[in-house]
């Protein structure tokens, strides 16, 4: 015996927010958001940060962050011309060269699709020029590194401020804050003319209980 299966038709899918409304997206040119994804490369050597900014289905904004292998850093630069003017669909059907970008790119497209953008409640949503906030006045991707071992403890090495150059240590030889050195400032003092040690002066600050510290050393030296 046979069934017959009714199917409940004029409801359409479920509303998903975005920019501050809800939408019934039956179609690419219905998404709207600005949005983060993260992927790793297929061997696990590097990693990419991508924000997009998608107005109507359309990318009108990207930046590409990378660290990890050459090859996908020089990626990067390939990715953000491919993406810009594209639909979410070509972009995700797009080889964006690096693995580590394509997966980013399939996340970010995930979050657009089911309504968990960044914009999701933002009425109009992120205007172009959002996606550069989060490097900050500088314009430098924020990198941590940090290096530890056994023998020697930890040093900071690189941090959301800059490259860090000294470490301020208490009376328990515990890291108390840091000094460190705005690359972006240091270069547009030197191509303005400033003289190499005045430079570094200038684009040099400091970091935590850093005038407390009992003992300083260098974190690549010692």
């Amino acid at each position: 015996m046979g069934y017959k299966i009714k199917c409940l038709k004029g409801y359409g899918p479920s509303p998903i927010p975005q920019e501050g409304e809800w939408t019934q997206s039956k179609d690419i040119y219905d998404i709207s958001g600005f949005t983060h994804g993260v992927g790793g490369c297929a061997p696990q050597q590097g990693t990419c940060k991508l924000t997009i900014n998608v107005k109507k289905g359309i990318i009108i904004e990207a930046l590409v962050e990378t660290i990890g292998c050459s090859g996908m850093t020089h990626s990067a630069a390939m990715a953000g011309e491919i993406l810009i003017g594209k639909t979410l669909l070509e972009a995700l059907n797009t080889d964006l060269v690096c693995d580590a970008i394509n997966v980013a790119m399939k996340n970010a497209f995930l979050q657009l699709v089911y309504g968990r953008s960044q914009s999701a409640y933002s009425k109009n949503g992120l205007q172009i020029g959002s996606a550069l906030e989060d490097l900050g006045k500088w314009k430098q991707s924020s990198v941590g590194t940090v290096y530890s071992n056994k023998n020697d403890g930890v040093s900071y090495l690189n941090l959301a401020e800059g490259y860090i150059t000294e470490l301020a240590l208490d009376e328990n030889d515990e890291i108390i804050g840091y000094k460190y050195i705005v690359v972006p400032k240091l270069i547009a003092l030197l191509k303005n003319g400033e003289q190499n040690k005045q430079a570094i002066e200038k684009a040099t600050l400091v970091y935590g209980r850093y005038n407390e510290g009992i003992k300083f050393v260098d974190p690549r030296g010692e």
